[in-house]
């Protein structure tokens, strides 16, 4: 289960906005992270990851953007049940063959 949020998705949002543009404008990028964080009351560094997300998902950085991520996780996921399932399958069909090769009384 996920950790709970510290900071509210509006706040994120705004913060994550303001960020991007301040570093788009080239006389405001020098430490724009950090005086938005201070602003805002955020950590620089929880910023930091957000600008960094947003980037990649919008394509300016690489990366594997959010919606891959999940895609992703979520495959990977199924993929550890079906192999759950086939292991407990295989389990059972030995089971199976032992008592049919077994001698009936």
């Amino acid at each position: 289960m996920a950790a709970p949020k510290k900071y509210p998705d509006e706040l994120r949002e705004r913060a994550t906005r303001l960020a991007v543009e301040a570093r788009r404008d080239p006389v405001s990028s020098v430490g724009a992270i950090r005086r938005i964080a201070d602003q805002l009351g955020i950590h620089p560094e929880a910023l930091r990851t957000w600008v960094k997300r947003a980037e990649v998902d919008a394509g300016d950085r690489p990366g594997t953007a959010s919606s891959d991520a999940e895609r992703l996780a979520a495959l990977e996921r199924e993929n550890r049940e079906l192999r759950r399932a086939n292991q407990i399958l295989k389990s059972a069909a030995s089971f199976v063959a032992a008592e049919l090769d077994r001698p009936s009384r």
